[in-house]
């Protein structure tokens, strides 16, 4: 923090329940959002979250408040809580407090900014629709992300959120000429190590900013490094011009740390637990996310749901915001088609035939009904099996099992764990393949050849080297004279 601008506006402590302190000052009442400061050196950062009265505010506190007492002194710093700005900190990773994590000196050549920041009028912002190729062929066929836009990663634990958002980091990060920002809220501090680490082997850390709030950090430090993050990658669009690529991991976990501040500061709950205020502290973070007459802030965002509902209220407010959705089920994850992206579930505003042109509109829309043809005849397959459907249901499911399996793809992520080189697919590649199988190409074709490959040109590979080990396992008979 700037320890510069501070005012000489003094309180005492009254009392202290856990994160949530109760402050008295007899000079003037610091504002809302004012950081006060407390402990030796003051190391315990409070944010003034309410006034309770011309004397007293309410705060809750940002670091752990081991050793904070009744009596003790608060100073008030006279502003809000600031972010750094500035070409300085490309290539570290900060805490939401501005402090880099990983070094041991603060960078050189920055600005503090606040995080309380308003989004751009509506007369600065970009009215454009544009694509935003990720690589991932089952995103860019059904899916397809705009430039500039919101997307959402939905699912619930362990089917592959973080994964995707890494390789889409990976992917992305080599074409995108701007700047990355990856900001964790709430995640473990493992994901952070890991990404760091493999953000330096792939050498894009020079065009990257991370900005960290763990797990185990308090429930304010959480709630407020989004703000910090977003103050940052606001820096880079006005100030820089340039375009910017926001990954969030994990926007959940932002709404959890606002239901735990607001229930610390005793407010009623809302609808299953959460705050009454969670509405608008989402707007106030998404609405800044936007494509303005400068540049355009790209935001791609996981989205834990609770116990896979998807009608819990933290997953349909943020549904609101996205320009796409991104749905993982846990159903294909069984079944190894991974990404495990649920085609019929996940949605784009950007699958318009004005948007992506008439030959992708049409494919996407023949392979979305394909599939969900395939979904409706599972349960007649289940009861009688394949051999009582219709010659023509029969192509149907030929079909809707080879595109599945088509749009399955190794990515550079886990090349470690599956020890298949992961695979980096063009648009026009991708549709190229799905139109080949709904012409019935690869009728002939085993499943497994179109599984976990890139191009659709590589089935004919996997095809001849299948036969070639079939041939050669084959044993030989003896023959007896």
């Amino acid at each position: 923090m700037d320890n510069k601008a501070r005012s000489s506006n003094l309180g005492v402590v009254v009392s202290v329940r856990g994160s949530v302190v109760d402050i008295r000052f007899d000079q003037h009442l610091p504002p809302i959002y004012s950081v006060l400061r407390a402990g030796d050196e003051g190391r315990i950062v409070i944010e003034v979250l309410a006034q309770l009265d011309e004397r007293r505010v309410r705060g809750i506190a940002l670091t752990p408040t081991q050793g904070l007492a009744r009596g003790m002194a608060v100073e008030d710093t006279g502003g809000p809580l600031k972010a750094p700005v500035g070409k300085g900190v490309l290539s570290c990773m900060f805490d939401v407090f501005g402090n880099a994590i990983d070094r041991e000196a603060a960078p050189a050549d920055v600005q503090w900014r606040s995080v309380h920041r308003a989004p751009p009028p509506l007369a600065r912002r970009s009215t454009k629709s544009e694509i935003f190729e990720t690589g991932i062929k089952v995103i860019d066929v059904l899916v397809p992300l705009e430039r500039g836009g919101k997307a959402g990663l939905f699912g619930g634990a362990g089917v592959g959120k973080t994964v995707l958002l890494t390789e889409m980091i990976h992917n992305m990060i080599g074409h995108h000429e701007g700047v990355s920002l990856f900001c964790g809220i709430g995640e473990r501090c493992r994901e952070g190590e890991e990404l760091y680490r493999e953000m330096k082997e792939a050498g894009v850390l020079p065009n990257m900013v991370m900005v960290f709030g763990q797990m185990n950090e308090p429930p304010g430090s959480r709630f407020r490094v989004g703000h910090a993050a977003l103050t940052m990658a606001e820096y880079f669009r006005d100030d820089e011009h340039r375009d910017v690529l926001l990954l969030i991991d994990n926007i959940f976990r932002f709404i959890q740390a606002g239901m735990e501040v607001s229930g610390l500061m005793g407010q009623m709950p809302s609808r299953l637990g959460y705050q009454p205020t969670m509405g608008t502290e989402l707007s106030r973070l998404e609405e800044r996310i936007a494509n303005t007459d400068a540049g355009a802030i790209t935001s791609i965002q996981a989205v834990y749901v609770p116990a896979d509902d998807f009608t819990d209220p933290a997953a349909v407010h943020t549904f609101s915001h996205l320009s796409s959705s991104i749905v993982l089920s846990r159903k294909r994850a069984s079944e190894g088609l991974y990404p495990a992206i649920d085609p019929l579930q996940s949605s784009s505003k950007m699958a318009a035939p004005g948007i992506v042109g008439r030959r992708h509109y049409g494919l996407a829309q023949e392979i979305r009904r394909t599939l969900a043809q395939y979904a409706e005849l599972k349960d007649i397959i289940a009861m009688l099996g394949l051999e009582q459907l219709s010659p023509e249901d029969r192509n149907v499911v030929a079909r809707a099992r080879r595109l599945e399996r088509f749009l399955t793809q190794p990515f550079f992520t886990t090349e470690q764990f599956t020890g298949l080189q992961g695979k980096l697919v063009s648009l026009e590649d991708a549709l190229d393949g799905c139109e080949r199988i709904l012409r019935d190409e690869f009728k002939d074709y085993p499943e497994s050849a179109l599984y976990m490959i890139g191009a659709i040109d590589e089935a004919r590979e996997k095809k001849t080297k299948a036969g070639r080990l079939e041939v050669e396992s084959e044993p030989e008979v003896e023959h007896k004279s």
